[in-house]
């Protein structure tokens, strides 16, 4: 049985995670993978997606079976023990679909409510990053920090766009009342990669709204334990309704930014 320390619930996540990456590349190898719609006919899933997290899932509960599970293709119990994992099998499914790498396995462990340990596997970038809560972030065992910018007008930021037509629209809007104010903006597609890219300096800010659990759960604690700050749109914790992580000198000038350009 494993115990409630975060490191050992980072062990556990960190050895799901490798496992279910290796049934991505071989999955990728293959191609081929039938595919449905949910939200909106843009928003995939394919049956690799509810294999991955199958997978996950038998081996959090073989390991710990009194623990509770939400996971994006429908895993989903309540814990009897206080911990609860939060799964994405693949964020970025249409990235996987496509053969583009930005795709990524996330697992988090919460503690009573609080995020305590995440994972999150990047299989066609070969990478593997982690924290636990007070132990820093790491990516291939090899300790990460966020890039330290300090302008606005030089930073390299990240966003992604929701799956209803509706909602990106306005997104894109935003995006380009931004786009002057910085140096340039990128959207690989994942948010779990998004995060993890502020995490160890690839980009210096990341924002999005209309996120869920999985998406951010393991991402928010990698990138704050690699000095990042995250939050929602108004300094409160990061939520569905918006997540922003920055560079501590990034991340008022960004927020005020953002609700200059119209976020809400």
């Amino acid at each position: 049985m494993i115990g409630d320390s975060p490191a050992e619930l980072l062990e556990l996540a960190r050895a799901a995670a490798t496992e279910a990456s290796e049934l991505l590349i071989e999955a990728v190898r293959r191609g081929g993978h039938a595919t449905s719609s949910k939200s909106s006919a843009t928003d995939l899933v394919t049956e690799v997606d509810h294999q991955v997290e199958a997978l996950i899932i038998d081996r959090i509960l073989a390991a710990r079976p009194e623990d509770g599970i939400l996971g994006e293709e429908g895993g989903g119990r309540p814990s009897r023990s206080g911990v609860r994992w939060v799964i994405d099998p693949i964020d970025g499914t249409t990235n996987f679909v496509y053969r583009i790498p930005a795709f990524a396995v996330s697992i988090a462990a919460e503690h009573h409510g609080t995020t305590v340990a995440g994972v999150v596997a990047i299989p066609g970038l070969d990478e593997l990053f982690e924290a636990t809560a007070g132990g820093g972030a790491r990516c291939n065992g090899e300790v990460i920090e966020a890039s330290g910018a300090t302008a606005l007008d030089t930073a390299l930021i990240a966003t992604g766009f929701s799956y209803q037509a509706d909602r990106r629209g306005e997104q894109g809007r935003i995006v380009a009342n931004l786009l002057p104010s910085v140096r340039d903006i990128r959207r690989m597609g994942a948010a779990s990669v998004d995060l993890c890219s502020v995490a160890c300096g690839r980009v210096d800010g990341y924002f999005e709204t209309g996120l869920n659990a999985w998406d951010y759960g393991a991402g928010a604690l990698i990138a704050a334990e690699a000095g990042a700050i995250v939050s929602d749109l108004w300094g409160g914790p990061a939520s569905p309704s918006f997540v922003v992580a920055t560079t501590p000198a990034l991340h008022r000038p960004l927020r005020d930014r953002l609700i200059a350009c119209g976020a809400s």
